[in-house]
């Protein structure tokens, strides 16, 4: 799988992308991801992105010219054109697992007051949001969707049936975990994960899955 990244902060997603799970998918050639700087497609001496807003208002907009160009240099046919706004539609885990299966994907970072409609008009596929809240620019965001849809990807976990048992897979938050030591400071593991029996282990992990749900994400449960 391929993902370009369009940002103007490149450097922001250097050690994230070189670390852990993610370090290890692109070495063994499971993922290929591309970090591009929007500002090498910006067409005066300057540089320049960015430009104050028609209709006044406060901070600046990306400019047409140079996202657009970006886009258009790295897009294949079929690519997924993905820019990631606070006011996009919700990410999930079924979303992340969709593009998981997806050949290549465009994310473009906003920054600013964020780009130019045209852009989402024309050169963009789908909008995502990782939540109801700002960020300083969506390079973070494009960091968040690629971690979470590489688990999807065959051969990116270390151990595949994971997947099975993480929160909103099943619609359920998780279940807690427990190593050893099997007593600290007076606390104890419970007794069932130390029996051996793995019928007992499953339920007593599917009955503490409902209960946390219940208690702080109902919502999942409707």
């Amino acid at each position: 799988m391929r993902i370009d990244v369009l940002t103007l902060f490149p450097a922001m997603l250097d050690g994230f992308l070189s670390e852990s799970m993610l370090g290890r998918a692109q070495e063994a050639a499971l993922l290929e991801i591309n970090v591009r700087n929007v500002r090498d497609w910006a067409v005066d001496k300057h540089r320049t992105t960015d430009d104050r807003p028609f209709g006044g208002g406060a901070g600046m907009v990306m400019r047409c010219e140079p996202v657009f160009a970006a886009i258009e240099a790295v897009q294949t046919p079929g690519c997924r054109r993905i820019y990631l706004p606070p006011d996009g539609a919700p990410f999930t885990a079924a979303k992340a697992e969709e593009l998981s299966r997806q050949q290549h994907l465009v994310l473009l970072s906003g920054h600013y007051e964020g780009i130019d409609q045209r852009i989402r008009d024309t050169v963009i596929d789908e909008e995502i949001s990782i939540g109801d809240y700002v960020l300083t620019n969506g390079t973070l965001a494009a960091a968040v969707v690629i971690d979470a849809l590489a688990r999807f990807i065959p051969g990116v976990l270390g151990e595949e049936k994971s997947l099975t048992h993480e929160s909103f897979t099943r619609k359920l938050l998780d279940f807690p975990q427990y190593t050893r030591p099997a007593e600290y400071r007076g606390m104890s593991v419970p007794e069932v994960l130390l029996s051996g029996n793995h019928t007992a282990i499953e339920k007593w992990r599917t009955v503490e899955q409902e209960r946390k749900t219940r208690q702080v994400r109902p919502d999942l449960l409707k």
